[in-house]
């Protein structure tokens, strides 16, 4: 039977993930399962998206503010940064335990953080905690040892071999990974063994000028 849809007039516009994303696996979080994670913290684009969940990850000092704006806007579950090597423990312990309350479904950390602050921050939340990895000399061993749930690859072009490494020797923690801007990236990411995916929308410019050549062409 095929699926319904309804379709607005006003919200025609919205930032679609690629289709192929649904042959992945998935990530099964609090009786959820999600499989397309939106790489953004651009609010508007967290309202409007078919995505399954939100990837809130900054190059910036994790901010609690922050991380609520996008938690109360988004309709999906959300995923926030809480820190990296540049904080120390207790802050980051603090930041995580504030992201669950605010009603995160994941605490992402970044690939320097210490393996001591993982074990931390493990101890006191109840929310899965994810740590990026971006590397192939990362060790994994100690990084799960320590406390990790979920592993977010981000490794560029190296992201299948790092995969493909965590896969032979840890066949069930769940990965989520960058998948490429193709659908053949993404198959072959998810044929590497990654179980989501996290999608990069096009920027607001590449929107805006999409949208205006519609109304150009309307209008002509």
């Amino acid at each position: 039977m095929s699926e319904k849809e309804f379709e607005s007039k006003l919200r025609y516009l919205i930032i679609s993930v690629p289709e192929i994303i649904k042959e992945a696996p998935g990530i099964k979080i609090f009786g959820r399962v999600l499989k397309s994670f939106l790489f953004t913290t651009d609010i508007a684009f967290v309202r409007n998206t078919d995505a399954d969940a939100v990837m809130a990850v900054y190059p910036f000092t994790p901010q609690p503010s922050i991380n609520q704006a996008i938690m109360t806007t988004a309709d999906v579950p959300v995923m926030c940064s809480v820190g990296g090597g540049e904080l120390k423990d207790e802050r980051a312990v603090h930041l995580a335990l504030e992201t669950e309350f605010r009603g995160a479904v994941g605490a992402v950390l970044g690939p320097e953080i210490d393996n001591e602050i993982i074990a931390k921050i493990k101890k006191r939340i109840d929310i899965p905690v994810v740590v990026t990895v971006v590397s192939e000399k990362e060790d994994i061993e100690r990084r799960i040892e320590s406390g990790a749930d979920i592993l977010n690859v981000s490794g560029a072009e190296n992201t299948c071999r790092i995969i493909e490494r965590i896969r032979n020797k840890y066949p069930y923690i769940p990965i989520i990974a960058t998948g490429g801007p193709t659908d053949d990236s993404i198959r072959e990411t998810i044929d590497c063994g990654a179980d989501a995916i996290t999608y990069t929308p096009p920027t607001s410019a590449e929107l805006f000028k999409k949208t205006m050549q519609l109304f150009r062409e309307n209008l002509a």
